[in-house]
């Protein structure tokens, strides 16, 4: 980290009308972005400042977002204090470093003090290991201990994604103690959703809702109107299996307990919306090899995600290709096998694609389980069947009519019919296959599933072309 961000020299102050701020879908308008870029432009902090002033916090993030990377450290610098805590945490992470990458370490530790303790981590998270020991040592050592217990734990775990600012009180406290409690203790958090009631070994027995602190007596004690039954999150889950939990149980908040069933911290509702984001769009891209697939990323990392799925696609093509080489006298025999036989490969690539990203879903969202893969299985197959059928007489009737070969058309008929089926099994059964070799389905499941149907396209076209007397 440097000290870029200090100031920028005074120049002619710009004479800029404000623009409309947001355009009809709720995002900044392209004309109020040009209209700080043309102020940033012309050294006039003053007119940044004014346009930037009324935004909210995600929108100053989206500002960020929408600037070029050589002016984010200058806007940084004419925003001044409007860059705070609230805002850093709602950038986008690449942005987000290069901004951290130009504050000293003293300015980032009292942002994260600002901050949420896993608003904190997740900016802290992705600093090189010298950088976060630099913005640890500036903070306070109650901070400090917390971020660190967090950094201790798993990436993507429970542990770096829950917050520690919590309410928990003691079962034998009436409503009227616990009210006066939150209301004579100034240093207690002051953003939660529900109190938390803990044994004398500091392990939750139950949640009470403000709202029902608000309308119950006084006299009332806790032990009465806590709810006991609740959902408990282990320090050590899977970020995916928590955000399930709370789609599942419709949760507001969660408890995140230890090894040893202490309460330590509390997910709410809103870290889970970054979270089920995050992880659906992940997978989209994954299935399509583009890595993270963010527009900040920097070039070169886009370049290595996307060139080495390209590379296995081209080895797998190459399968596909030995194939055609090997009927290419059956090929040069009648052209039209060479016009129809991409037809076959390309509907059965498609069918598969289907198919395997209603897998990849069931399995993300923990639909498909030990307990009923054989029926999914099943049911994909019936699908691909009524699926290849329509396709099949579609492809086998227009081919007939083109060619005037009844023949021909029900090779491809029987082609299509038969690879559509493949594409339709081997959809589901290879993110199975992964899935239970503790294998990211999302990764790889697609070069299997391309390789197979295209493969299997051609070989099915021209096996049966030569098996049936079409050509010799």
């Amino acid at each position: 980290m440097s000290n870029d961000i200090d100031t920028i020299p005074p120049d002619n102050p710009v004479t800029i009308e404000t623009p409309v701020t947001l355009d009809e879908d709720d995002r900044l308008a392209s004309d109020f972005v040009e209209s700080v870029h043309d102020a940033l432009d012309a050294g006039d902090v003053e007119a940044v400042r004014r346009l930037a002033q009324p935004l909210h916090a995600a929108d100053i993030a989206d500002l960020f977002e929408l600037t070029g990377r050589d002016r984010r450290v200058p806007l940084a610098a004419a925003l001044g204090d409007l860059l705070g805590a609230d805002v850093l945490a709602e950038l986008n992470d690449y942005v987000r470093e290069d901004l951290i990458d130009a504050l000293p370490a003293a300015q980032v530790a009292d942002l994260a003090e600002q901050m949420e303790t896993d608003d904190a981590v997740a900016m802290i998270e992705d600093l090189e290991e010298d950088e976060q020991q630099a913005v640890l040592a500036e903070l306070d050592p109650e901070d400090r201990a917390a971020i660190e217990d967090a950094l201790s734990y798993p990436e993507e775990s429970a542990g770096r994604i829950m917050q520690r600012e919590l309410i928990a009180v003691p079962e034998h406290m009436s409503v009227g103690q616990l009210i006066d409690y939150l209301r004579e203790n100034h240093d207690l958090t002051t953003e939660f959703w529900e109190v938390f009631v803990v044994d004398p070994q500091h392990r939750p027995v139950g949640t009470c809702q403000l709202s029902w602190i608000l309308r119950t007596p006084r006299n009332i004690g806790l032990s009465d109107v806590m709810k006991r039954n609740q959902t408990l999150i282990p320090v050590d889950m899977d970020q995916e299996e928590v955000a399930l939990r709370f789609q599942k149980y419709a949760l507001i908040s969660a408890a995140v307990t230890d090894n040893a069933g202490r309460l330590i911290g509390v997910i709410t509702a809103d870290d889970i919306v970054h979270i089920i984001q995050e992880e659906a769009g992940e997978d989209i891209l994954r299935l399509s090899g583009a890595g993270e697939g963010d527009i900040n990323e920097p070039i070169s990392e886009s370049y290595k995600a996307r060139v080495r799925w390209l590379i296995a696609n081209l080895g797998t093509a190459m399968v596909g290709s030995s194939i055609i080489w090997f009927f290419g006298g059956a090929i040069e025999t009648m052209v039209a096998l060479a016009v129809l036989m991409p037809i076959v490969a390309s509907i059965g690539g498609n069918a598969g694609t289907q198919t395997l990203a209603v897998t990849v879903r069931a399995l993300a969202t923990n639909q498909l389980t030990e307990s009923n893969t054989m029926r999914s299985v099943g049911r994909e197959i019936r699908v691909a069947l009524l699926i290849g059928a329509t396709v099949a007489v579609i492809a086998g009737l227009g081919a007939g009519f083109v060619f005037a070969n009844w023949l021909l058309a029900a090779v491809i008929a029987a082609a299509i019919l038969i690879n559509i089926l493949v594409a339709g099994f081997s959809g589901v059964v290879i993110p199975l296959i992964l899935d239970r070799l503790d294998q990211d389905p999302a990764v790889s499941s697609s070069i299997f599933v391309t390789m197979i149907t295209d493969s299997m396209g051609f070989l099915i076209f021209l096996g049966l072309a030569v098996a049936s007397g079409l050509v010799g």
